[in-house]
């Protein structure tokens, strides 16, 4: 998998939560003319995007914020077991020193920090225009 594509309506909003995530920015761009318009299959498309990587290297996230044609708003707020709903997750080493980092950029827990038998502690949260980001710390 190359990427994975996430629409924002606060694209440095959404750099700034990523970068807490410890995602580093890899570049930027602002994408329009007739090929993005036949790609994505909409009219007169302006976006600026920032590309995303994470720390490993491995993995990149897709940060697009439309300018044109204006984007649908769908619900922030949709419970996690909505038909399309998604959501991005995160390993990392000390999940409440992440959401602690989180918090003033927005993020606001879905459910409870629960442990996952005794193998993982985990979260779901909502990030920049609703993200749904899940975070998992393994137990050792």
């Amino acid at each position: 998998m190359d990427n994975v594509a996430v629409v924002v309506d606060d694209l440095a909003a959404a750099r700034a939560f990523f970068a807490e995530l410890g995602l580093e920015l890899e570049g930027e761009a602002t994408v329009e003319g007739s090929a993005v318009d036949r790609l994505v299959g909409l009219e007169g498309v302006r976006s600026d995007i920032a590309m995303m990587r994470t720390p490993d290297g491995h993995g990149r996230l897709e940060l697009t914020k439309y300018h044109s044609p204006s984007s649908q708003v769908g619900d922030p707020h949709a419970p996690a077991n909505t038909l399309g709903a998604h959501r991005v997750m995160f390993a990392v080493d000390d999940i409440e020193e992440i959401l602690d980092r989180l918090r003033p950029h927005g993020a606001e827990l879905v459910g409870e920090l629960v442990q996952y038998e005794n193998s993982y502690r985990l979260c779901y949260l909502r990030g920049p225009a609703g993200i749904m980001v899940a975070l998992a710390e393994q137990i050792t």
